[in-house]
């Protein structure tokens, strides 16, 4: 998927669980942003390895793209290190809600991921989009109306 795909499901993703969580909707949507595009750090064309290319160098070299970063293992080593160094959890559950979509939209495509990593398993789902192809363009138009259906609920109840 591309970076626009992998934001607007964080977008998507955080005020759905804004809707099942007393955490301030707006700090977990900004949250939820920013952890949709972490996985790709593996990745130097990508939005956030253009960022931090000389981090996304050094992660690629060591895993590849959509190995340990697209992982259990990863969500959970994350998880950890927010929870010791987070203070605010509304921060912490966005960002892992946003990472988590990123790693379920990648499932959707052909390619896969390593969710199990450091085994070499790839899982994808069984119907698969391509990359910039028009499922892309699908995904993306339902995942935009999953905004408004979410975000019209989490923001009207303010």
């Amino acid at each position: 998927m591309t970076g626009k795909t992998h934001i607007i499901g964080g977008v998507a993703a955080s005020l759905a669980f804004a809707q099942i969580t007393n955490y301030e909707p707006a700090i977990l949507l900004g949250a939820g942003v920013i952890g949709s595009l972490i996985p790709d750090i593996c990745h130097g064309s990508s939005k956030i390895g253009r960022a931090l290319p000389i981090l996304s160098k050094m992660i690629s070299g060591l895993f590849g793209h959509r190995t340990f970063t697209h992982s259990l293992l990863f969500l959970l080593l994350f998880a950890v290190l927010l929870h010791n160094f987070m203070p605010m959890e509304a921060i912490s559950a966005g960002l892992l809600v946003g990472m988590a979509s990123h790693i379920v939209l990648d499932m959707a495509t052909k390619r896969g991921v390593k969710l199990f990593f450091p085994f070499r398993w790839t899982i994808r789902f069984p119907v698969t989009a391509t990359t910039g192809g028009t499922s892309e363009y699908m995904v993306f138009a339902l995942l935009s109306l999953l905004c408004v259906y979410f975000g019209y609920d989490v923001f009207l109840s303010l």
